[in-house]
């Protein structure tokens, strides 16, 4: 659906501490509290995940050892995950959201765009305010919520005041509140850009928006040209409500030279295919929340098998783990002729957010660079906490407790 007007009106929401504020929505008595969620409360060796600004006053951070945290905040509540509330709250959110207009974007399980381009006459601060006002009153949320022409403007626009911020970015403000911020403030430019980026004499914004065109691309490939658009204001992605329910797949399958019961042949084919995947979709910066396998037997009989995820997955060896499961599963040592694995239901790096269970951060923590974990985490899971998007979810047919009348608080 095209626009119908030159001007767009943007606006990004944002959550602030979305899972903390979701505790305190549910049990008032926390309000105000230094609050954190964290995976294995009961072992010192837990990980903050997100915790409330009180908390954050105190020198509390995302992925920081409990034991670190009490020893800095002897008084901190700490409180294990509870998704089922968190995502009643996201539903409960997107659909106030909707009341306003259909052009709603969600994008994970507490952020989303709105889009009032069409909207003849509308003052952008207004609605962004009743919006933040609703969203606290209705479902004792808070928000801080970004304006501007495009996504990535409006993006950016909604980090500069937490919490319960309002923030205005034009193009024509680029130079004064966007360029002077390092490069790695950037939406899409984590720290292993960022040093890339760095090796060419890139540290800032102004330094992406002024770059060699070319050197980017041969240092980025097409994301660099991308990202230079952007740091100039540049963004023609429209609000798309429907994206939610994009079914993108990446996969791959391989003929074996003879029908086999081999299990070690069979395990070569199934990894083969699992790196195969993985490169590609490592190449397209994109994660898959849904694993689908297909087999063919020796008589030419074919059957496909899927499992959703609970946390979004690119590595070969999450892959070939997960399909091998399935297809030992289902298989009852008939010769096999074909093997192949599609990784369904595709979510972009940037929007990806993990279902964090009371082990899987901490693993995430130690497999990743831990630079880039503290950076990405910090700069957006501080008030966003890792779960599974809401993007690349079904639209579920679930109203109970999402009511605006804080019925979602109930269990």
């Amino acid at each position: 659906m095209g626009q119908t007007t030159n001007r767009r009106i943007i606006l990004h929401v944002d959550m602030n501490s979305f899972y903390a504020s979701v505790e305190m929505a549910y049990d008032p008595s926390l309000k105000g509290k230094p609050l954190a969620i964290a995976g294995n409360v009961e072992e010192r060796k837990g990980i903050i995940v997100t915790c409330s600004y009180e908390a954050r006053a105190r020198g509390v951070k995302t992925t920081m050892p409990l034991w670190q945290a009490k020893k800095l905040c002897p008084e901190l509540i700490i409180k294990k995950p509870n998704f089922d509330r968190y995502r009643s709250a996201s539903r409960a959110m997107f659909d106030l959201l909707r009341e306003f207009t259909d052009r709603v974007e969600p994008v994970s399980i507490d952020e989303g765009y709105v889009d009032f381009s069409e909207f003849d006459g509308a003052k952008p601060l207004e609605l962004a305010k009743s919006i933040q006002d609703r969203l606290l009153d209705e479902l004792l949320l808070p928000c801080s919520i970004g304006i501007a022409p495009n996504k990535f403007l409006a993006k950016m626009a909604s980090n500069m005041k937490k919490p319960l911020g309002i923030s205005i970015l034009r193009k024509r403000d680029l130079p004064v509140k966007l360029w002077p911020l390092p490069a790695n403030e950037m939406h899409g430019i984590g720290e292993k850009t960022a040093e890339k980026l760095r090796t060419i004499n890139i540290n800032t914004i102004f330094d992406v928006a002024h770059a060699d065109s070319v050197q980017l691309k041969a240092l980025l490939g097409i994301n660099g040209e991308r990202l230079k658009e952007r740091a100039n204001g540049i963004d023609l992605r429209e609000v798309d409500p429907d994206s939610i329910y994009d079914f993108k797949s990446i996969g791959n399958s391989s003929t074996l030279s003879k029908n086999t019961t081999n299990e070690t042949e069979i395990n070569e084919v199934l990894y083969k295919l699992a790196r195969s995947v993985s490169i590609r979709m490592k190449r397209k910066d994109v994660l898959a929340s849904k694993i689908f396998i297909t087999i063919r037997f020796g008589n030419l009989k074919t059957i496909t098998r899927s499992k959703k995820l609970e946390n979004p997955i690119d590595d070969e060896a999450d892959l070939y783990k997960i399909a091998r499961q399935m297809f030992y599963s289902h298989w009852e040592d008939e010769p096999i002729r074909l093997l192949g694995i599609t990784g369904q239901e595709l979510i972009e790096k940037n929007d990806a957010i993990k279902q964090l269970d009371l082990f899987s951060f901490e693993k995430d923590a130690k497999a990743e660079p831990l630079l880039s974990v503290i950076d990405k985490i910090n700069s957006k899971y501080g008030n966003q906490l890792i779960t599974r998007g809401v993007k690349g979810e079904k639209k579920q047919d679930d109203s109970a407790g999402t009511s605006f009348n804080k019925d979602f608080l109930r269990e």
